[in-house]
């Protein structure tokens, strides 16, 4: 693993520190290997309650400074996750830029496990967009410091299903919340991205009795969607404004701001995409709008719970019965953000934070 051969402007080190320090990141590590064509950034945001963990994203962005902006965001999301969510874990995130259709090979996740193992343990990877589980069964040749393995490797598999699994129980704790109670028949919850996490999600509310609508770039997977489960197929471009009572983010993030938030038809919003915020001021419009939010690192800690539940041994159990309690842990949000007064993204980093400054003083305590 090195460095580029070319001198690097001071001006654009600078500006990765300014970054860095805004975000309040321990660390951030670039990893290069010509040989592959891997190039990726694995940024840790805090390890206090234990090794940062979070997946891998493998995706095409735009520029470098596009990647390192999404690692920071992302890595900062899993600490709040983690916390969120009860487990002994820090926050970190990796990306690696490049389409994965064209780059991916054994060589570069080999060359990209190398790169993990350098950094000692204090990341933990597993597998994200752009990423599968045979990926970081490669990985692993090269390192311990991996989960989200192959259920044949004695590992938690694909964690789609969890994380789907997880955003049911928050739409549960949302409807008990506004409603009264978890019974979901007759309820209308669109959804915005049919992938893995998606169409999982559609199919469990299907069998729950919900009303469907569903939007995705990708027409076969509407099409099945369509024909399988009865949904109503709508464009990506106004699914947002669809009159419904839960709208569920399951693709990329950035969907609610300024522009978007007046347009919104919904009651609560609760799905498995992360950075959902533009900005944290976003979370006040929402609250402003009388829209519920389940704030988008509680809402899908499914599959990083369900990896995380895989230390000492994997069992199905365990993991589904540590999934089912992020019902209760949206409705304490909930609750929270009431008695405060204030949005819910910020009662939801409020409880990451009291968490992470108790085990910080508890260290601290001779």
């Amino acid at each position: 693993m090195c460095l580029p051969d070319e001198t690097i402007p001071a001006e654009a080190i600078l500006g990765v520190f300014d970054l860095v320090d805004t975000e309040s990141h321990e660390s951030v590590h670039f990893g290069v290997d010509h040989k592959s064509g891997l190039r990726s950034i694995i940024a840790i945001h805090d390890t206090t309650l234990g090794p940062a963990l979070g997946g891998t994203r493998f995706y095409p962005y735009a520029s470098e400074d596009e990647a390192l902006v999404d690692v920071l965001r992302l890595s900062k999301g899993m600490t709040y996750k983690a916390a969120c969510a009860g487990l002994d874990q820090g926050g970190g995130k990796a990306v690696i830029i490049g389409d994965p259709s064209e780059l991916r090979s054994d060589d570069l996740f080999l060359a990209y496990g190398r790169f993990v193992d350098s950094l000692g343990g204090t990341y933990i990877t597993a597998e994200d967009v752009g990423t599968t589980v045979s990926d970081m069964a490669i990985v692993r040749q090269v390192t311990d410091h991996v989960s989200g393995l192959p259920m044949e490797m004695g590992g938690s598999g694909d964690p789609s299903p969890a994380t789907a699994r997880g955003v049911v129980s928050a739409i549960e704790a949302v409807s008990e919340h506004l409603w009264d109670t978890d019974e979901l028949a007759g309820r209308r919850i669109a959804i915005k991205g049919i992938g893995k996490v998606g169409f999982s999600l559609a199919e469990r509310l299907h069998r729950r009795g919900v009303e469907l609508v569903v939007a995705d770039i990708n027409t076969s997977a509407t099409d099945r969607a369509a024909s399988d489960l009865g949904a109503k197929v709508i464009s990506v471009d106004d699914i947002h404004a669809v009159d419904c009572d839960i709208f569920a983010p399951c693709a990329l993030g950035a969907d609610f701001n300024a522009v978007t938030i007046p347009q919104l038809a919904c009651s609560a919003i609760a799905g498995s995409a992360n950075n959902q915020l533009a900005t944290p001021a976003d979370g006040i419009r929402l609250k402003d709008a009388g829209i519920t939010y389940v704030p988008d690192f509680v809402a899908n800690a499914g599959g990083i719970i369900n990896i995380a539940s895989g230390e000492g041994g994997y069992s199905t159990e365990k993991a589904i019965a540590m999934i089912d309690r992020i019902r209760s842990t949206v409705a304490n949000i909930l609750t929270k953000a009431v008695e405060l007064d204030i949005d819910t993204h910020a009662a939801a980093v409020l409880v990451a934070d009291e968490r992470i400054a108790a085990a910080k003083q508890q260290e601290e305590t001779p």
